[in-house]
């Protein structure tokens, strides 16, 4: 068997090489005679797609001055470089190769889409000439701090980020904190930020309430036919849809002041966190001085009983650390319930004080449709007279005619109509204020698991270097 057609064979960007993949893409039969007989321009083309072809190195890409998009993705590069000249470029897929620190961008100043997705990158850098930067993705990288995405927001165009499969996105505070940060941002990891739905008023701007209270409706034509119900009809719709309007409005804005709070309990919590192990790494830096002088004393003795004094005043020693550095995150602990406390209370304020609002104004809602229902209620009666004495209007048509002859019928559909409406109004209320207090139980919850968890880990952290530091001893002994 020829095994040299297994032994793997990068593509070298050469001009040949790119050559080839510009005839191949997209000139067509008579474009690629014109091409050979003329000689192909690198400067005349505009996209380049170079995926999948096991390139090492990205290099003689200096003539396509005015190429708008190029794509890179999956190759083996380890390094971005060779396009300082391509400065028309607006779109630049990088994704799927083996990239560690991003560079050689300066000078693509028109870029709008910039794919970094599964490389090897630790820090956001070297980017502040991308102003025009819409669509960024770094996903799967390996991306711990927080302040680096935070960083983007000099990119006043950014439309979409994606972070998603980075150590950071873990953290369940990020989204929050890249919301508050980021006004103009609209997808982040691939998904709506929809203020609307976290502010639980989806839907409340506009008609969308009047139509499902009114989507089950009987026999609407026949009695919308009748002009008074008509205007009584158009009077109501506009009712209502004020109302949701000025719901909606209150609901956004009282989301404001909820993720306000939620922002601030992040960061307060961040620097707690910080607080705490600052003062952790001062008393470990203390005691590892002391201790690994006893150490280096206590492995040139050789009589035994000096030695075992000396270990016991070591292993006091680490009992004092252990006991420090429980009473340290003990600390933690309890200033994590005070926030968390502190964030209860106004959260709760501010839900309680919203879904009273909201409860308000779902009852003005029924008591517009109560109002609406006895209006037409009486044109209806009015109506069913004329037509049991023959006193209507010979325009009238037929089939309303012959639902105003019989007056159970009539009383029978206004009364499944008043249901339907009271029901959507009810319900979209049900699904607000559920969903309000839903979401606020969910928030305390994830706090108060993420504190007792970071805490436990915490504490084993701390039981495991003292068993470490025991193990040690003994092997002295």
């Amino acid at each position: 068997m020829d095994w040299s057609s297994f032994i793997f064979k990068p593509f070298v960007m050469d001009k040949e090489s790119l050559q080839k993949v510009v005839l191949e893409q997209g000139l067509g039969d008579q474009g690629e005679r014109i091409a050979k007989m003329e000689g192909i321009q690198f400067s005349d083309v505009h996209e380049l797609s170079l995926g999948y072809k096991d390139i090492l190195k990205i290099d003689h890409l200096w003539e396509f001055t005015s190429l708008t998009k190029l794509e890179l993705n999956s190759n083996l590069i380890k390094k971005i470089e060779g396009l300082d000249r391509l400065t028309n470029l607006t779109w630049l897929d990088l994704s799927f190769n083996k990239i560690e620190k991003i560079v050689g961008l300066e000078t693509l100043k028109n870029l709008e889409l910039l794919n970094l997705s599964n490389n090897k990158i630790s820090v956001i850098e070297n980017m502040d000439t991308l102003e025009k930067l819409t669509i960024f993705s770094i996903a799967d990288n390996l991306l711990e701090k927080l302040h680096d995405v935070l960083s983007l927001r000099r990119f006043k165009n950014l439309f979409s980020l994606n972070i998603s499969g980075n150590p950071l996105s873990k953290d369940e505070d990020c989204k929050y904190l890249i919301a508050a940060n980021f006004p103009k941002l609209k997808y982040l990891n691939c998904r709506y930020l929809d203020e609307k739905t976290d502010a639980f008023v989806e839907f409340l701007n506009g008609p969308h309430l009047f139509q499902q209270m009114h989507k089950e409706d009987p026999h609407t034509d026949e009695l919308h036919s009748l002009p008074e119900i008509a205007s009584l009809h158009s009077t109501f719709k506009s009712q209502i849809v004020q109302l949701c309007m000025q719901l909606f409005e209150i609901g956004l804005e009282e989301h404001k002041h909820r993720e306000k709070a939620v922002n601030s309990f992040v960061s307060s919590r961040a620097n707690a966190v910080a607080e705490g192990q600052q003062k952790a790494s001062q008393v470990l830096a203390k005691f590892e001085q002391q201790y690994n002088e006893s150490i280096a004393e206590m492995q040139e003795l050789s009589d035994p009983e000096p030695l075992t004094d000396k270990i016991n005043v070591c292993i006091d020693e680490i009992q004092q650390l252990r006991e420090s550095l429980l009473m340290l995150e003990f600390e933690l602990i309890s200033q994590m319930e005070d926030l968390i406390k502190k964030l209860d209370n106004s959260i709760s304020d501010m839900v309680a004080s919203f879904s009273e609002t909201a409860q308000g104004i779902f009852v003005q809602c029924r008591d517009l449709e109560n109002e609406y229902n006895e209006k037409v209620r009486n044109v209806a009666v009015a109506t069913l007279e004329k037509v049991a004495k023959g006193n209507v209007e010979e325009d009238m048509p037929e089939d309303v005619r012959m639902l105003f002859m019989d007056k159970d019928n009539v009383m029978d559909v206004l009364a499944t109509c008043h249901n339907n409406h009271v029901l959507a109004i009810s319900d979209r209320e049900t699904h607000l204020i559920t969903r309000l207090n839903d979401w606020k139980d969910g928030l305390i919850k994830a706090s108060q698991a993420k504190a007792l968890q970071r805490n436990r880990m915490g504490i084993s952290d701390i039981n495991s270097y003292v068993d470490y530091l025991m193990e040690q001893l003994n092997e002295l002994q």
